[in-house]
């Protein structure tokens, strides 16, 4: 028993209680005793769960601490190949506009070769007719020179004969005056010729201007094409933005490996005007689209490209359709996810589409496909 149970056993002993109580006070007693060994019995074993929930606990700790570690690297290593993986998108971003400037290139040539042509052909001409009036204007200036030497001569032989008769000197006159209207009548001539001569010079000088400021104009744009986005909205004519990437796309597919005749329609609605665009980015829009369209009419017996642009109240719509084989349903929902292509090995990314549906959703456009047995219509929508 417990000690101190036992003194206060013994002290009621010794009192005059009687036997009955003393008994109860016993019993009690006992039960104390009972309820102190249990709580004692759950004492120590609430201090060795203690003792071991701490083991547990230091353990846990520990253990958390070296998964938090791991985290940290895994995260390091994410973070690492996260960045690798965008520099290789980069990477295959610019490929893709590499590439298309690339296929650019041939169609750049043959649209610059035309103006130069015009430019080299006027100039030619030009210089021949500045050679005519440097030979009309001598020829004028050697006459004048005669005449003036003539008239000297005839001014000295005149001092000399004063004593010619009234007659001889009136028919002299005359046939001075007529050779004198002769004279100028000549020079006359002489100044109309010149002055059409120099009337066509300005005439070549304006075609000269024309082509040189159309072959600027396409190296501006190859220039704009290459260029990152990262310009800002500006208001651009999206009539001849069209006009002009159609019409480099199909001659740089001509001038490529697999070049095929293509009819193509411009329906363009004069009313669409100037729309807020980064030109630089919204030609690959166009560019990646025709030639997506002419890859697809590859085996097709008679080609079309129709190319459409209009305006409502709500929206400006350009559709680019062609009479290719279409889209089978079950890729038409993949075509716009990045580096999916159906190009065979190497000759496509998957990239293309990709960016241009990149580059309409940043100017708050949406892109969409509709494609049957013969027919694909890439239709997009831009705010009015």
């Amino acid at each position: 028993m417990n000690p101190h149970l036992q003194n206060i056993l013994d002290i009621i002993a010794r009192t005059d209680m009687s036997a009955e109580q003393k008994t109860e006070l016993s019993k009690a007693l006992k039960l104390v005793e009972h309820e102190i060994t249990i709580t004692e019995f759950k004492l120590d074993r609430t201090e060795k769960v203690k003792r071991t929930t701490a083991i547990l606990l230091e353990e846990t700790i520990e253990e958390l601490e070296q998964k938090r570690k791991a985290i940290e690297e895994t995260n390091l290593a994410l973070q690492k190949s996260l960045e690798e993986l965008k520099a290789a998108q980069d990477q295959l971003v610019q490929q893709e506009k590499l590439a298309s400037l690339g296929q650019l290139t041939a169609g750049i040539a043959h649209e610059i070769k035309n103006p130069l042509n015009f430019v080299n052909n006027f100039s030619d001409v030009s210089l021949e007719m500045i050679d005519e009036v440097i030979e009309e204007v001598k020829r004028g200036w050697s006459k004048e020179v005669k005449e003036r030497r003539r008239e000297k001569e005839k001014e000295r032989i005149e001092d000399g004969t004063q004593a010619q008769s009234a007659q001889s000197s009136v028919g002299n006159r005359v046939g001075e005056a007529e050779r004198k209207s002769e004279g100028d009548e000549e020079k006359e001539v002489d100044r109309a010729l010149v002055l059409e001569i120099l009337d066509d010079i300005k005439t070549n000088l304006t075609k000269i201007h024309e082509h040189g400021s159309r072959a600027d104009g396409i190296v501006k744009s190859m220039l704009m094409h290459s260029r990152g986005g990262t310009g800002s909205l500006e208001p651009t004519d999206l009539n001849g933005l069209v006009r002009e990437y159609v019409n480099l796309s199909y001659h740089g597919m001509r001038a490529g490996k697999h070049p095929i005749d293509v009819d193509i329609e411009l329906k363009l609605d004069e009313s669409v005007g100037d729309v807020p665009l980064i030109a630089q980015d919204f030609s690959r829009v166009i560019l990646n689209l025709c030639n997506n369209a002419f890859d697809a009419m590859g085996d097709s017996s008679k080609p079309k490209l129709t190319v459409r642009t209009l305006r409502d109240a709500e929206k400006i719509t350009i559709e680019i359709e062609d009479n290719g084989p279409g889209i089978p349903d079950d890729i038409q929902d993949k075509i716009l996810q990045p580096f999916f292509t159906t190009k065979k090995g190497t000759q496509g990314t998957g990239l293309g589409l990709s960016i241009t549906h990149d580059i309409i959703k940043a100017h708050g456009g949406s892109l969409d496909v509709q494609s049957e047995l013969g027919q694909t219509i890439f239709k997009i929508n831009l705010n009015s």
